[in-house]
């Protein structure tokens, strides 16, 4: 009787994991589960880990939109595009090296993530959801001064870079935090990995793990509360890029669901609301984001 037992119940593991390779992130497969899973990461107020956030927000309206349950599946920046897309991912210099097949975990990712080219390549990213920026940051001790505004946004990025020659440059490694994406070790920059959260980048730099930091605008108006008067932005290390939300290559009318839903949400003057509540400096730096001039 227990071998019999023991052999069922291997059969029922077997089945369910089977189901979750095999369960797809379509627009039916959505509705045929019932269930909207949303791959996120802690990260900023994106995805707070404590059940709210921005992007948790929005993907509980979406689930509600579809009329189907909202599922959060906790990921980490290494695994949070394997799980939506069931391949192993590497990225070399920019690059993007899928491998082995792996099980699917989620139907869309939504977590501030940063249009990259090599993400482009793998996903079908959502219209624009918040502007961003990567800034070069100091502590407020630094020798440095912030860079006077030439109104030349590229000769602005080229006077910041310049600033990492013989200094130790943090940042986080395949992100938009990377370092090596922006040519900085070119410029004479020594290059740290902070393995960690983001939340912990700037005190990491604080305590002296590095001379200077790379941080995008979400994580800094989440950080500046804390840090007001001990951390200064030097200047720009990109133009404004977008953050968009991810769906699977075979995702296409679950993404255009989505951006009728959003479409829908900001006519409505909704979305704004959502961002102010979780980023109510935003607009001071990003005026015309959600104005009918972007």
């Amino acid at each position: 009787m227990r071998r019999t037992i023991n052999a069922t119940a291997l059969a029922i593991a077997s089945i369910a994991i089977l189901t979750c390779q095999t369960w797809g992130s379509t627009l039916q497969d959505v509705l045929d589960r019932g269930q909207l899973r949303h791959l996120g990461v802690p990260y900023a107020k994106f995805v707070t880990g404590a059940g709210d956030g921005l992007d948790v927000e929005l993907m509980k309206r979406f689930a509600d939109h579809l009329g189907v349950a909202y599922s959060y599946v906790q990921s980490d920046w290494d695994n949070v595009i394997p799980d939506l897309i069931g391949k192993e991912l590497s990225v070399v210099q920019g690059k993007a090296l899928l491998g082995e097949k792996r099980p699917i975990r989620g139907d869309v990712i939504a977590s501030g993530l940063t249009v990259l080219d090599w993400r482009e390549e793998l996903l079908l990213l959502s219209f624009p959801t918040f502007p961003t920026q990567v800034w070069l940051l100091a502590t407020s001790r630094h020798p440095y001064r912030p860079i006077e505004p030439s109104g030349s946004i590229s000769t602005d990025i080229e006077r910041t870079r310049d600033m990492v020659k013989n200094s130790t440059v943090m940042g986080l490694k395949d992100t938009c935090l990377d370092p090596l994406l922006y040519d900085l070790d070119k410029k004479g920059g020594k290059i740290v990995y902070f393995d960690g959260e983001t939340n912990d980048l700037v005190p990491a730099m604080i305590k002296g793990v590095s001379d200077l930091l790379l941080l995008d605008v979400p994580d800094f108006l989440v950080s500046l509360p804390s840090w007001q008067g001990r951390i200064k932005v030097l200047g720009p290390i990109t133009e404004t890029q977008t953050m968009a939300v991810a769906f699977s290559l075979e995702g296409k009318e679950l993404k255009d669901s989505f951006e009728t839903f959003f479409a829908e949400l900001i006519e409505k003057g909704e979305y704004r609301e959502m961002v102010t509540k979780y980023y109510p400096g935003l607009f001071n730096h990003f005026p015309l984001f959600l104005s009918n001039r972007n």
